[in-house]
């Protein structure tokens, strides 16, 4: 993969109507159901499953997990009793599959997609793609030599509000995008309860794996990786470095994550994404902001507003003085125009758009069915996996670290 490949990937117009090669399988109809395995139906798989059931001609087929209680909950959700396996291998052994879902912890993602690639089924896999740099690698790879759909689930991607914002933004609405500001804000420890009694913490870190760096990359992965695919998707590149830090500051319970996160990554040009996360106050909450030389942009998770930049007359001012509050002083201390934008800005009028996951899974079966690449392919996943992978370790460093480049993997 050479590097006009990479940033063709991360495009919004390279992969429109691209047919991927397949190893012997056939497109389907528009008739044809598509039954759908689903490896690891927790929380987050479970909201894959209940927006699978909103699809048209779409049959959740069969279900694996280590935790037994997650079949129930599923039969429950599905109405009516899903097979399901402990060993995923079992499932992928079925012959009735026509997708795979895999929506496990991000430390087991390498393992379970080159499975399911190596299957031969398209696979939907969450974010984000591979916990480390070689499982980003090894991922891209399989699928590359497989000719396998993969979707990425990056479903910011498929917002239609999102969308349309940023292609006003490669339009020149706001001028030249320079910088992005990104928080993920809460008020809340991140932590999921626990059944009792679990004398040895087996449970404690199945049900909360999000909070051990051995199975987790913390709030830069699990939360930042959507930010840094859309800054990505902005830019039209990947970061060529990262710094960052962070700290347990609060929730001193046993996690071995941080439970604050501050990193910038550097893109060419000097353009530069600032990214926060905390989980002790929610002001802000979740957002990013795309400032351009013109103007800017406010994504939220329900809608985005562009705001404009004041027309201002430059004139040379050097030699004047200025009294302003009673104060006399020069010209270049002027607070005028300092204050913040407070008008209602432009709303991004995109009526009757549906929930970005279901539009990224509906998405995702078209692709099944047509054999197109998706849109938040395989390059996706990992020029925004790499940048986290990467990060993680800027962040127990407090360092400065550089992510490698696009053209390296699956040479």
């Amino acid at each position: 993969m050479n590097r006009r490949e990479f940033v063709q990937g991360i495009s919004s117009a390279a992969v429109t109507g691209a047919v991927l090669r397949t190893s012997g399988a056939k497109a389907l109809s528009a008739n044809d159901r598509v039954r759908v395995g689903v490896i690891g139906p927790g929380s987050r798989g479970q909201e894959l499953i209940r927006q699978l059931l909103h699809l048209p001609g779409v049959e959740i087929a069969a279900v694996c997990d280590v935790y037994d209680p997650r079949f129930a909950q599923v039969n429950h959700l599905v109405g009516r009793q899903v097979p399901g396996y402990q060993d995923y291998r079992q499932l992928l052994a079925r012959k009735d599959l026509d997708a795979v879902v895999v929506s496990t912890p991000v430390s087991l993602h390498a393992e379970h997609v080159i499975a399911a690639v190596r299957s031969g089924r398209p696979v939907y896999g969450e974010k984000a793609l591979g916990f480390t740099p070689e499982d980003c690698r090894k991922i891209v790879t399989e699928v590359e030599k497989s000719g396998q759909v993969f979707q990425i689930g990056h479903e910011y991607r498929y917002a239609a509000w999102v969308q349309e914002s940023i292609k006003r933004v490669h339009e020149g609405r706001i001028g030249e995008p320079t910088h992005i500001y990104a928080y993920w804000h809460r008020n809340n420890n991140w932590r999921r309860p626990v059944p009792q009694p679990d004398p040895e913490g087996k449970l404690e870190h199945l049900i909360n794996w999000r909070l051990y760096r051995e199975t987790s990359g913390g709030l830069l992965t699990e939360l930042g990786s959507h930010h840094i695919d859309l800054a990505n998707w902005v830019f039209g590149e990947q970061p060529s470095s990262v710094l960052g830090t962070t700290s347990i500051v609060k929730y001193h319970d046993g996690r071995t994550v941080g439970d604050n996160v501050q990193a910038v990554f550097k893109y060419s040009k000097g353009r530069r994404l600032f990214f926060s996360s905390l989980t002790d106050n929610a002001s802000l909450g979740n957002q990013l902001w795309i400032y351009g030389t013109e103007g800017s942009v406010q994504l939220t998770i329900e809608d985005a507003t562009f705001y404009y930049e004041p027309k201002t007359h430059h004139a040379t001012l050097a030699q004047e003085t200025v009294i302003q509050r009673g104060i006399t002083t020069g010209a270049s201390y002027q607070t005028k125009n300092e204050m913040p934008y407070r008008g209602p800005g432009e709303k991004v009028n995109t009526p009757d758009a549906e929930d970005p996951t279901l539009a990224s899974l509906r998405s995702f079966i078209e692709c099944v069915r047509t054999r197109q690449r998706p849109f938040a392919d395989v390059y996706v996943g990992y020029a925004s996996a790499i940048a986290t992978s990467i990060g993680n370790q800027a962040l127990v460093e407090d360092n400065v670290l550089a992510i490698p480049k696009a053209d390296q993997p699956a040479r």
